[in-house]
């Protein structure tokens, strides 16, 4: 007999694991984990869950930018491995975040770029081990699918932000201190840069849209869309119940913008959602006869009678913010800000 949506929510309040008609298991709510906030001096492992970059020298570049913040750094075994697009096999890719994960030498663990690959390995993650022994798990794009699913089978706080590709921008920087190293117990994530305007000048570029009016708080789920959309319907698939989801996404065209969107609202998971927070949709493909973005999320979420807003810094922008998956966060569409209200670290 399927489990009707007032069914599901009741399971779900009560931590209660329930099954579908389909067969999927919903899994029980766990307790949240911190990790303990990064200080210098502590050893951060470098793993490539999903591609890697084309030359040695980048890989070696993002060990230097570790140790540029203060930071021992550890590469993983397999840092230099290449397999076609994959950065090594996929045994080779879990072995290295499990090992990082059982290492007492290792404090935190920062993916050096995304690229393609990392569901490919979720079978393979020990999340025993990695419940075991929490730290600091940091990275964007296509790791939003380590993010969540590491959050759902452990409940470990895990941190949707920048990655060792790439320098920090001063912005990035500061976002990056009082999340993870001068953690604050309330923080406002992504607002937009500091901007000195002045005659015949205003911001353009970080402009904070606000879709559909109210505040609402709760635990922050989301990442990249179209990984997100990819954990639909699997064991991995985050809860949407009460949640502040975040989306971002890159060269994506607005059709498949509205695509993953609405497969998001047939799913039934717009409307369990508080809030939702969009940040950067970049470089995306504008052809002839379509929508804008803009279009796309008031379409699509307008009316929902939810906080909707979109501009945050979050997603592929050099300025760019650390939001931490599982935790609990306020959305002010009136007021375009979405705050941490908890630390992020331990």
């Amino acid at each position: 007999m399927p489990v009707t949506r007032r069914q599901f929510l009741n399971y779900a309040a009560t931590g209660t694991a329930v099954s579908t008609a389909s067969g999927f298991s919903f899994a029980q709510k766990r307790e949240v984990i911190k990790p303990d906030k990064l200080e210098s001096g502590m050893t951060v492992g470098l793993v490539s869950p999903a591609s890697n970059a084309a030359e040695d020298e980048d890989i070696l570049a993002s060990i230097e930018f570790v140790r540029s913040l203060g930071f021992e750094a550890k590469a993983s075994p397999n840092l230099f491995a290449r397999n076609q697009y994959l950065a090594g096999t996929d045994q080779q890719r879990a072995r290295d975040l499990n090992t990082f994960f059982a290492d007492p030498e290792i404090d935190a663990i920062f993916c050096t770029r995304g690229g393609y690959g990392a569901p490919r390995i979720l079978p393979f993650l020990d999340y025993e081990i990695i419940a075991a022994n929490p730290k600091v798990f940091m990275g964007y794009s296509d790791i939003t699918a380590l993010l969540n699913a590491i959050q759902v089978k452990t409940g470990l706080v895990t941190y949707h932000g920048p990655m060792a590709f790439e320098n920090f921008t001063d912005y990035t920087f500061e976002q990056f201190e009082k999340v993870l190293r001068n953690p604050q117990k309330m923080v406002d994530l992504g607002e937009p840069p500091n901007f000195e305007s002045g005659p015949g000048r205003v911001e353009r570029e970080n402009r904070v849209t606000r879709i559909s009016r109210g505040i609402a708080e709760g635990r922050l789920v989301g990442g990249n869309l179209s990984l997100l959309v990819t954990l639909l319907g699997t064991e991995y698939e985050p809860d949407f119940d009460g949640a502040i989801l975040f989306l971002e996404d890159v060269y994506e065209p607005p059709y498949s913008i509205d695509r993953m969107l609405t497969h998001l609202w047939l799913s039934g998971k717009l409307e369990q959602v508080a809030g939702i927070a969009f940040g950067k949709f970049t470089n995306v493909s504008y052809g002839s006869n379509t929508f804008s973005v803009e279009e796309v999320l008031r379409a699509r979420c307008e009316n929902l009678g939810i906080p909707v807003v979109k501009g945050l810094m979050i997603g592929h922008t050099q300025d760019q913010t650390v939001v931490p998956l599982g935790l609990t966060a306020r959305l002010d569409a009136d007021e375009r800000k979405l705050t941490l209200l908890e630390m992020a670290v331990k």
